[in-house]
């Protein structure tokens, strides 16, 4: 290995600390544009699904029919140049629709384009604040209902196009004049949307092998271009796109009109896009994390560069006469699918919608404007999530969905937004305030229940019920929420003290009946007052309050020393009651905060992230060291955390089957070999002799077999001994541990699974150490190549330097926990 020296400073030198480079580019030297084929295609089904729906947004708003093709341009080369999500395309967004439509008819197209500016620049000015996170702070439920507003607003606009007619100003405007509309329907307008749509809703679902080839296609393009068609060779007078010369394309001015009325319409641009765009770029991390690749190539959205990057394009946008920007699901959802890689795909389709409309002008001319509406029609009524209704009904916040629905249809976008608000704050305040308190007997003894979180609303009925209990009797309050205020613990600790002074007991209880006490008294008289669920009592075992402290083993231990004989019967009820104590325990505590994730699970089947293969010491808890949950790791355990060599399983393929499983099925982008301090297998190993490898003649010494090949590696002069953080191991037990782990990563590569993705190079190796006394965390440094150099275990710090815009920041453990199981 080569070591080069840092080069001396001069005093011709500056000694500037260099910009971190990007972790696949060259070296050095001048870097070279090169534009991966998966983006190029991807651009193109991009370009296909927005050149109609741009075109069909303009037509929704009033707006000129360029503005559409000079936002979805803007959006793509601009937002996808600076914008922080780099899969996520930008444009003219049907969530714009209504809002747009409004400030066209109030103030006029070149008012709305220097709103959109000024709606830019305060983009532009949140980002600088780094306060792009707290747009995720409200409510899903708001966020879906504004989204089925806007929708339901849209078809009903829309729906005046589709037969023949003009849609009204307002939605209540354009309910009441439907059926004067349907009165005076244009049949050759109805009869192109009719195909519109069917064309739409059926092209997804084409049977058969020629069906797959053909849904290839985007349906948006197909839909319109067969309704062109249609109408072309039918010859059927409909209204038709005019895109006028861009020599008289308009440009933006000086807002004209009230100060307020501007203010709230850049205030509404602002909120709305952002907050639709924020979203939609976590919703792309979501689908490129899911993605058969998993998204390793791809870094994951920075939201507050993502702010960025849209104010940047709503600017260029408004200063170029363009509709407002926004990130677009239905176009980034393509993206990600067609299997873009960069941002490069985003940037291209923004390309291909400059030429479109320099080019292919004479072609967009013969559109007919019924299929456009039908096209944003459908769009509209899509926004109407059956799939939201039904998460929003699961947890209970229909009423805000519905209040937000509603005010947005029935009242306008902002003023929709901020009851829903208003509502959210209040359920949450009846949730926060909700409290029963119940009275009951339980073993003769009176039990208060109190459900809920105890606040200062709830002290009057607190301090009721409490005086309403027997002085003098022996009281078991079960407190059955998760958050006390002042005015709730003062009553409480008062009422306490009156009540132990009248000679009266207290005991009080958690959610899942066990006792809460203070620390115990050091009087002699009180050495034996429960310590049970005290912060520091011992985790080894601890079951609280299920076990009498007077049980059959203390007893024995006490009595007769603790190396008395032991009591099957006794050990084996003892030990029944753990279990039956835990497995309680996790239904009345755990279940219900893991049963939403469990039961997505469920639904979706597992997709983990990586195999983890370690040893089966009941010491090494996997989720805990790895900070993992349910369906993040695919686990196989064994004494020793030993790969088998293909062929030598010795009639076990239990471990083969694994590996086979997770690399071919469940596609895994890692695996991972986890050993531990004082293995015991490792131990084994080492006191075993050549005749107890050679002919072994238990099951645990013919499994053992398969870690000789990690004796023979420790003691050949071929391999360097491993080192870990910097220091040779303590002893020769530690030394197998860590070389155990290397060897076993490069018989992982024996495999055909696992060698054909390594070749590829969508799987990675990765071997950790585990020292159980100091509860630290090695992990192996380039297992890529563990053959070819010294195996060095590096420490794996509780903080790590994350880059930012080139900046490095310092993280916290947290943040580094999140990133990792993100990744």
């Amino acid at each position: 290995m080569t070591l080069c020296t840092p080069a001396r400073k001069t005093a011709h030198h500056k000694t500037n600390r260099p910009r971190a480079q990007r972790p696949h580019g060259p070296p050095g030297g001048p870097r070279r544009f090169r534009i991966a084929g998966a983006d190029l295609s991807a651009s193109v089904a991009v370009f296909l699904i927005a050149l109609p729906l741009s075109l069909g947004i303009a037509l929704a708003t009033g707006a000129p029919l360029q503005s559409g093709l000079v936002a979805a341009a803007v959006g793509g080369i601009v937002a996808g140049r600076f914008g922080g999500s780099p899969l996520q395309v930008s444009g003219p967004a049907a969530g714009l629709t209504v809002v747009t439509a409004e400030l066209i008819q109030r103030y006029g197209w070149r008012t709305t384009c220097a709103i959109t500016v000024l709606a830019g620049l305060a983009q532009l000015g949140l980002s600088a604040l780094r306060v792009a996170r707290s747009a995720l702070a409200v409510s899903p439920a708001i966020v879906h209902g504004m989204l089925a507003g806007i929708g339901v607003t849209i078809a009903l606009a829309q729906l005046h196009i589709v037969l023949g007619g003009t849609p009204q100003s307002s939605a209540v405007d354009n309910v009441l004049g439907l059926p004067a509309q349907l009165a005076h329907i244009h049949p050759s307008a109805l009869a192109i949307s009719a195909l519109t749509v069917t064309v739409l809703l059926s092209w997804p679902k084409l049977p058969g092998r020629a069906g797959r080839l053909v849904r290839k296609v985007p349906a948006a393009l197909v839909a319109v271009a067969g309704a062109t068609a249609v109408a072309v060779v039918a010859g059927l007078s409909v209204p038709r796109v005019d895109l006028p010369s861009w020599s008289s394309h308009a440009l933006p001015g000086l807002p004209e009109g009230p100060v307020l009325g501007i203010a709230a319409g850049v205030l509404t641009i602002t909120l709305v896009t952002s907050v639709q765009s924020l979203l939609s770029a976590v919703a792309v991390d979501k689908l490129v994390a899911a993605r058969a690749d998993r998204g390793r190539s791809i870094p994951r959205s920075h939201l507050d560069r993502e702010l960025a990057g849209q104010g940047a394009a709503n600017v260029v946008s408004g200063a170029l006469g363009g509709l407002p920007v926004a990130g677009v699901a239905v176009r980034s959802v393509a993206n990600v699918s067609a299997g873009a890689v960069s941002r490069t795909s985003t940037m291209l389709h923004g390309l291909w919608i400059v030429l479109a409309a320099l080019l292919l002008v004479p072609a967009l001319d013969l559109i007919p404007l019924a299929a456009l509406a039908a096209l944003v029609m459908v769009v509209g009524i899509q926004m109407v999530s059956i799939t939201h209704i039904r998460t929003v009904t699961r947890h209970r916040e229909v009423v805000v969905y519905a209040v937000t629905l509603a005010g947005v249809v029935l009242v306008g976008i902002l003023e929709g937004v901020a009851l829903g608000i208003a509502v959210a704050i209040a359920v949450a305040l009846h949730r926060l305030a909700r409290t029963r308190i119940s009275h009951e007997e339980r073993d003769g003894n009176p039990l208060l229940h109190v459900r809920g979180q105890l606040t200062f609303l709830a002290v009057p009925r607190l301090s009721r019920a409490l005086h309403q209990l027997p002085q003098g009797s022996h009281v078991v309050v079960e407190l059955d929420g998760s958050f006390m205020d002042h005015a709730a613990y003062e009553t409480l600790s008062e009422w306490t003290s009156g009540h132990l002074a009248r000679g009266g007991t207290v005991e009080t209880t958690g959610p899942s009946g066990a006792r809460i006490a203070e620390p115990a008294p050091a009087t002699a008289s009180d050495s034996a007052a429960p310590t049970c669920c005290r912060p520091w009592t011992p985790w080894h075992n601890h079951q609280c309050g299920e076990l009498p402290a007077d049980g059959p083993t203390a007893s024995r231990e006490g009595a007769e020393g603790p190396d008395a004989p032991a009591e099957p019967a006794e050990t084996r009820r003892t030990s029944g009651l753990h279990l039956a104590s835990g497995i309680g325990k996790f239904q009345r505590n755990t279940a219900p905060l893991v049963r939403d994730e469990l039961a997505r699970l469920a639904r979706e089947g597992q997709r983990p992230s990586q195999l983890f293969l370690t040893c089966a010491d009941s010491r090494l808890v996997t989720s805990m060291i790895t900070s993992s949950g349910p369906g993040d790791l695919f686990t196989v355990r064994n004494v020793g955390n030993l790969v088998p060599l293909p062929g030598e399983e010795s009639g076990d393929d239990s471990v083969a089957a694994a590996i086979e499983y997770a690399v071919d099925v469940l596609q895994v982008a890692s695996i991972t070999v986890c050993g531990h301090s004082g293995c015991g297998a490792m131990q084994a190993l080492l006191g075993s002799g050549p005749d107890d490898l050679a002919a072994p003649r238990t099951p645990l010494r013919r499994w053992l077999r398969h870690g000789r090949p990690s004796l023979e590696r420790m003691a050949s002069r071929r391999h360097a001994w491993a080192r870990i953080s910097g220091r040779l191991p303590a002893d020769a037990v530690e030394q197998l541990c860590l070389t155990n782990v290397v060897q076993q990563l490069e018989h992982l590569r024996a495999y055909e699974p696992v060698a054909r993705r390594l070749a590829e190079g969508s799987l990675t190796l990765h071997g950790v150490y585990f020292h159980v006394g100091e509860a630290q965390a090695y992990l192996l440094s380039g297992t890529d190549e563990v053959h070819s150099y010294d195996d060095v275990f590096t420490r794996v710090m509780p903080t790590a330097l994350a880059e930012t815009d080139g900046r490095e920041t310092q993280v916290g453990e947290a943040d580094v926990r999140e990133t990792a199981r993100a990744s």
